[in-house]
């Protein structure tokens, strides 16, 4: 019997990945509940299961008394004593019970009991090991989807994806091998719940992280990235090591680094600058791809005018304003953008204003002079 349910432990062990003492303390949890339910709910009983031998030990406990008032919770001293010659009155006296015939009900509490327990503690478990690993990138196959989520199974438990947590367009099928963040982890009465992300700028820095060893090592430094989910990322980094280039460490070998992040964004353009603490530089280097002339700041406000060629004024401002916008996010300046011809026909008009002022200032001058000149009558 006691080969038998070490072998039934053990099973629950494998199959389950739960340690060997949460089983026992769930197992013992369930007997002592139907054998309490046996003897009519008895406070005093004690179940023990040895982790070796897996023998159930089973007493009940009674106090060492004098005169015994109450034999279903008291002993006599001298009954004590026969048991244990050293036990003195207010000790207590554990009495071995046989443990067999629970009867049909107990053996049915004992069996619910243990069902909950064991699922109770994989439950914590999974929690436990997911709860650390928020921010972080997991694996996963598509199980399936139905009312707007994607079930992904991670091994031990399937996380959810929301529609709204994918790159735009991504159509995910059932077992397409997937690569998400952990966004949260929270408790359900189902059990615990993890939600997925594909569209968080964090999970554009982990694959960072993955790829380059610098950036796990601490050498290379994410000063700050933001993101347009499927069309555009922008992330300025930095090195703690003059001898290395921290946009070159990004980029990798011929582009290997960076492209193996792009294929799993599904060719998402993303643009890596280094990072300045001149807002000038930086503003400069954030509305890359686009080249800027010239670039005045206003420090107080953090607003900065910026003068561009023709030619790239489209490129600076980006689609629908993209590039321009996640240039103000990285950089938390206010930019606006202005062509070389805008900025010549302002500076003309300036210029004119000021020679207009002058002209009429002369006239002015002029007038004056003349009525001095006149005869008087």
């Amino acid at each position: 019997m006691n080969k038998e349910f070490c072998y039934i432990i053990e099973q629950i062990c494998r199959e389950k990945a739960i340690p060997k003492d949460a089983v026992l303390k769930a197992l013992e949890s369930a007997l002592l509940s139907a054998v309490k339910k046996r003897f009519s709910g008895k406070r005093n009983v004690e179940l023990r299961i040895d982790p070796q031998t897996c023998e159930i030990h089973l007493s009940v406990l009674k106090d060492v008394v004098e005169v015994v008032n109450n034999p279903e919770e008291e002993i006599s001293l001298e009954e004590a004593r026969k048991i244990d010659p050293e036990k003195n009155v207010g000790d207590y006296v554990a009495i071995p019970l046989e443990l067999h015939d629970f009867g049909r009900i107990a053996a049915q509490t004992a069996k619910q009991v243990i069902v909950q327990k064991v699922r109770e503690a994989e439950r914590e478990i999974v929690y436990n090991e997911f709860k650390d690993k928020v921010g972080k990138i997991v694996s996963g196959v598509v199980t399936r989807k139905e009312r707007g989520v994607y079930f992904v199974n991670l091994g031990r438990i399937e996380a959810q994806l929301p529609y709204r947590e994918t790159l735009p367009g991504e159509n995910l099928k059932r077992g397409d091998a997937i690569k998400a963040l952990v966004l949260e982890v929270r408790v359900s009465p189902k059990g615990p719940e993890i939600l997925l992300s594909r569209t968080s700028p964090d999970f554009v820095a982990e694959l960072f992280r993955t790829e380059v060893p610098e950036i796990d090592d601490r050498i290379v430094v994410i000063e700050n990235i933001v993101r347009e989910p499927g069309e555009r990322t922008k992330i300025a980094v930095t090195s703690n090591d003059p001898s290395i280039d921290p946009v070159g460490a990004c980029v990798g070998m011929k582009g290997t680094r960076v492209q193996s992040i792009v294929r799993e964004l599904r060719g998402e353009r993303i643009d890596i600058i280094p990072w300045s603490d001149d807002p000038r530089m930086l503003i400069s280097r954030a509305l890359s791809p686009a080249a800027v002339d010239r670039i005045g700041i206003n420090e107080e406000d953090r607003t900065a005018m910026v003068v561009v060629n023709d030619q790239q004024l489209s490129i600076a401002i980006g689609k629908r304003g993209q590039n321009v916008r996640l240039a103000m996010k990285l950089t938390g300046w206010e930019i606006d953008i202005i062509s070389e011809s805008e900025y010549s026909k302002i500076k003309q008009d300036e210029a004119e204003s000021v020679f207009g002022e002058t002209i009429e200032e002369s006239r002015v001058e002029d007038e004056d002079e003349n009525e001095d000149d006149k005869p008087a009558d």
